[in-house]
C-alpha cells in the first residue's frame, strides 16, 4: 500500500529550528519590487500576444481547439499591470520630514502573479494560525488518484468536490476509531487545499488537508472539561490509536467509494472500475499522513500551511537560456521519473503549461470543514479557544510571529513632543505592511529618516498626475511595451543552386496569367466519339 504514517516523528523540512530571539520589525529601507525586471514578466510581455494568436486560431475542425479561456487571458494581462507605477499607485507621506513612498497597485491574481500568490499564501497561513486553528496537533493528509481519473477532477469541479467529500467522511470515521475516549458525535476540524499542479508544471490534481489530529466535543455543564482549558466548554480528544492498519483500511475505503462514484455517474465503465479495484500497490491511489505538527510548534504549522497554499510554480527555478526569452530552463525540485533535473521549454510551451494549471474563477482555493466550517455550531468555541491559546503563548518566552493589528509600530517619542494617536482602524495597506513585517521583519510604513509612521494621503489612478509625479522622481512614465504577435516563418521559395532564377520567375508571375477558360462551349451537346464500334456481346 502507498500509505505512510508516523505518529511521533516529523519530516525534517517541517521541523522548527532552535529558538532564537526574534527582533521586532525595524525601520529599514524598504525597496519596492520591480516586476518588469523579472524573468517571468519578460517572457509574458514578449510572447503573450503570439501565444494567444496561435491558440485562438486553431483548426475549427479540431474538437479540442477551443482557444484560451477568458480567465487565463485576463490573468496574464492583469499580471503585466501588477506592480507597475505607470498604472497607478498609493502615495504615503511622512508628516514630519516630508518623505514620500509610492506603493504600486497589485492585480490580486490567483495563479500567474508570483507576488500576489505569495501574499495570498502568507495571509492564509497567518489567518489560520492566529485566528482559526487552536494549539492542538495537526496532521497533513495528501490524497492522489490514478492518472486516468485526474482529468475528470481537473475539468469537473463537482466531481472534485464529491471526491473531497468522500475523503472527509472516511477520514472522520477513521479518527473516531483512533480516539478511544471520543463520543460518536465528536467532529473533526479540517482545512483542504485543492492542487491542480505538480512540481514540473504538469497538471496533477490532488488534495492537501491540514487536519486536527483528533476530535472536538462540546461539554455540557462542568463535568469532563478539557484540563488544558478548564474555562471553555470544549474538549479535544487526541488521536492516540492511529496506526498503519487503520490507514490501509482508510485508503481501501476511499478507493472503493471513489471508483463507485465514477461508475454511477458514467465516468467509468463497470468493468473498468472492477479492473482498477483489483490493481496492486493501491491501484494508483496514494494516501500519505507522515507529516505531523505538534501543538506547541506554531512556526512549523505556519510553514506547513504556506506549503499547502503555495503557488503553482517558483520564480527562483525559472531561468533563461543564454539570455533569450524564447528558451526557458525550469529547474525541478527533484529528479523526475526520467532522471531529468530541469525542463527546457520554449516560451510558448511554458505559457501553455502555465495556462493549463491556472485555477478557474469562482472556485475556492481552500475550504473549511468540520468545526472550522463557517456555519458549524462549534466554530465560535474553537476560534475563542484559539485566541485564548495565543494569549497564553504570548506570555511565555520564545519566538513568536504575531500579526500586527495597527498601521505601524509607533517609534519612541522625544520628551516634550506632541504624542500622535495612530488610527486604530485596520485597512488593506496596513495588512500588506503587516505581512511584510511578519515575513521579512521589515515594516515599510515607517520613515527611514525620522522613524515617523507614514500615512497614505492619496490613491492616484488618473494618467496626468501619475505622469507628472513619476517624471519628477525619475521613474518611467509609461509601462513596458507588450510585443505584438509574430507571424509564422516565411516559406523558402528559392531552392537549390538556381534559387535566384526561381525567385525571379516567381516575382514575374501574376495570377492573371493563368487562363482557366474551358476549351469547349458547355452549351453545345456532347460530341459523339470518333470510333464507332459494336459493343454487343455475341453468343
Amino acid at each position: 500500500m502507498a500509505t505512510e504514517a508516523r505518529d511521533t516523528h516529523r519530516k525534517t523540512r517541517w521541523s522548527t529550528p532552535p529558538a532564537r530571539p526574534s527582533p521586532a520589525p525595524q525601520a529599514q529601507l524598504y525597496r519596492r519590487r520591480r516586476p518588469e525586471a523579472t524573468t517571468l514578466h519578460r517572457i509574458v510581455r514578449e510572447h503573450l500576444e503570439t501565444y494567444l494568436a496561435l491558440a485562438n486560431c486553431s483548426d475549427p475542425m479540431d474538437p479540442l481547439g477551443n482557444g484560451v479561456p477568458d480567465h487565463v487571458e485576463n490573468e496574464f494581462r492583469s499580471y503585466l499591470r501588477c506592480g507597475i507605477l505607470a498604472h497607478g499607485f498609493a502615495r504615503a507621506r511622512c508628516s514630519s520630514c516630508g518623505y514620500d513612498f509610492l506603493v504600486a497597485f497589485s492585480c490580486k491574481g490567483r495563479g500567474a502573479c508570483p507576488s500576489c500568490n505569495a501574499k495570498r499564501m502568507a495571509e492564509t497561513a497567518a489567518h489560520l494560525v492566529d485566528h482559526v486553528i487552536p494549539h492542538v496537533p495537526v496532521r497533513q493528509w495528501v490524497l492522489s488518484v490514478p492518472k486516468r481519473l485526474r482529468p475528470f477532477l481537473h475539468h469537473r469541479p463537482r466531481t472534485a468536490g464529491a471526491v473531497l467529500h468522500i475523503l472527509l467522511r472516511a477520514l472522520q470515521a477513521t479518527l473516531r476509531e483512533a480516539c478511544p475516549t471520543a463520543p460518536a458525535t465528536a467532529s473533526i476540524g479540517t482545512v483542504s487545499f485543492l492542487h491542480r499542479f505538480g512540481s514540473s508544471l504538469n497538471p496533477h490534481f490532488h488534495f492537501h488537508l491540514c487536519v486536527v489530529d483528533g476530535l472536538f466535543e462540546k461539554v455540557e455543564g462542568d463535568t469532563g472539561q478539557d484540563p488544558a482549558n478548564p474555562e471553555t466548554p470544549l474538549r479535544f480528544h487526541e488521536a492516540t490509536a492511529l496506526n498503519r492498519e487503520l490507514l490501509e483500511r482508510l485508503q481501501h475505503t476511499i478507493r472503493r467509494r471513489v471508483l463507485r462514484h465514477f461508475e454511477r455517474h458514467g465516468l467509468l465503465e463497470p468493468h473498468d472500475a472492477q479492473d482498477m479495484l483489483a490493481w496492486d500497490h493501491g491501484g494508483g491511489f496514494s494516501l500519505d499522513a507522515s507529516v505531523r505538527i505538534e501543538a506547541t510548534d506554531r512556526t512549523g504549522l505556519e510553514r506547513l500551511i504556506r506549503y499547502c497554499a503555495r503557488p503553482p510554480f517558483a520564480m527562483e527555478r525559472l531561468h533563461l537560456v543564454d539570455g533569450r526569452s524564447d528558451q526557458i530552463l525550469y529547474v525541478l525540485p527533484k529528479p523526475d521519473l526520467a532522471g531529468r533535473t530541469a525542463l527546457r521549454l520554449s516560451a510558448l510551451e511554458f505559457l501553455d503549461r502555465l495556462a493549463t494549471i491556472l485555477p478557474p474563477p469562482r472556485i475556492h482555493r481552500h475550504r473549511y470543514h468540520g468545526v472550522f466550517a463557517p456555519n458549524a455550531p462549534l466554530r465560535p468555541l474553537v476560534t475563542a479557544r484559539t485566541q485564548e491559546d495565543n494569549a497564553l503563548a504570548a506570555q511565555l518566552p520564545g519566538p513568536g510571529l504575531p500579526l500586527p493589528e495597527t498601521h505601524s509600530v509607533p517609534p519612541p517619542q522625544p520628551e516634550g513632543a506632541e504624542r500622535r494617536t495612530p488610527d486604530s482602524t485596520p485597512s488593506r495597506p496596513s495588512q500588506w505592511a503587516a505581512l511584510l513585517a511578519r515575513i521579512y521583519e521589515i515594516f515599510p510604513l515607517i520613515c527611514p529618516t525620522c522613524q515617523t509612521p507614514l500615512t497614505f494621503i492619496a490613491f492616484l489612478t488618473e494618467p496626468e498626475p501619475i505622469t507628472q509625479i513619476l517624471a519628477h522622481i525619475g521613474e518611467p512614465t509609461s509601462p513596458p511595451l507588450t510585443h505584438p504577435p509574430r507571424g509564422p516563418p516565411q516559406t523558402e521559395l528559392a531552392m537549390g543552386s538556381g534559387g535566384g532564377e526561381t525567385e525571379e520567375a516567381v516575382q514575374e508571375f501574376s495570377p492573371d496569367d493563368l487562363d482557366q477558360t474551358p476549351q469547349f462551349d458547355p452549351a453545345e451537346p456532347e460530341p459523339s466519339p470518333e470510333d464507332d464500334f459494336d459493343q454487343s456481346w455475341g453468343g
